[in-house]
């Protein structure tokens, strides 16, 4: 059966990618210097059906659904995959199954994760890297007071240890992914419906929902941990940095964005933007005013 995202993306090639721990579904197009764009929770590779196709007009742009999630499927002997480090390596091998050595890489929500640990893993590979709605997971832990938890509860309840958030969840999965959905684009209905049928119909899947709480059980666990080791060692991204944020939120304790950055890379710029936590799909004209520019300036270290 044909999943509803192959018609978000009219020209894409639509592929699979074999790694040593997972079978990834990703859509190609264009040429030119490689783009990676990786997706959040609890969303697909659908969630750049408004970004990618502009970028493909310059660049070679690779959507993938995050290993695990969509129709990116783990082989059985895959584990601790929801560690942003494996997830990194799984996806670096795919890049270069495809041929390409240097990418930038732009990463949303969960996606952002894999995305700046790519950066910190990869320094010769991630030649820029973009981060929407994400700050480093250690400045959410410390910032996680009671606001926090009640405003992002998934962090809690699906780090806990299996089969306890697996079993909640499988009991109205719709229902969960429509609230949360709603929640973060600050209204549902200002979501495609070919994209949000293929978010729904992912998250059906109860082996989806288990990676999902894989992938949050790493951020309390392994991320942290990997993050915490390079910041005590002060090691920082090398490649620029261009970040968006949801517009007067105050992250890590109430700090500002890009301070936080600050800490973590030689050279950030970015800007907040009104519209919730997807902002690839309700922002998604304000962020290329930022990010083709961004790009086209980096263009040299891309391709170089």
């Amino acid at each position: 059966m044909q999943r509803p995202v192959n018609a978000l993306f009219p020209g894409f090639e639509n592929k699979v990618v074999e790694t040593a721990n997972a079978n990834l579904a990703v859509l190609t197009a264009g040429s030119g210097p490689a783009v990676l764009l990786l997706h959040g929770y609890p969303e697909t590779r659908a969630a750049w059906h408004r970004i990618a196709p502009v970028l493909a007009d310059d660049y070679t742009v690779v959507v993938p659904d995050l290993p695990g999630y969509g129709d990116s499927n783990l082989k059985s002997s895959a584990q601790g995959m929801g560690s942003k480090r494996r997830m990194g390596q799984c996806l670096r091998d795919m890049m270069k199954a495809l041929g390409h050595d240097r990418f930038v890489t732009i990463g949303h929500d969960r996606g952002g994760r894999v995305a700046y640990r790519m950066a910190l893993d990869f320094p010769q590979a991630v030649t820029a890297l973009v981060s929407v709605t994400v700050v480093p997971t250690p400045e959410m832990w410390e910032g996680a007071g009671k606001a926090f938890g009640m405003g992002a509860w998934h962090w809690f309840m699906m780090a806990q240890p299996a089969p306890l958030p697996e079993k909640l969840m499988a009991g109205d999965p719709r229902f969960l992914i429509d609230l949360t959905l709603n929640k973060m684009a600050e209204g549902i209905e200002k979501l495609n419906p070919l994209a949000l049928e293929d978010y729904r119909t992912a998250f059906d899947r109860a082996e989806v929902r288990h990676v999902m709480c894989e992938d949050y059980r790493a951020g309390a666990t392994v991320d942290e941990e990997d993050d915490l080791a390079d910041r005590t060692v002060g090691r920082k991204i090398a490649t620029p940095v261009l970040v968006f944020w949801e517009d007067g939120r105050r992250y890590g304790g109430g700090r500002e964005p890009l301070d936080i950055w600050a800490d973590w890379a030689h050279i950030v710029e970015g800007r907040g933007l009104s519209g919730g936590h997807l902002l690839p799909e309700t922002r998604a004209d304000e962020i290329l005013d930022l990010l083709l520019p961004f790009l086209e300036r980096n263009a040299d270290a891309i391709t170089g």
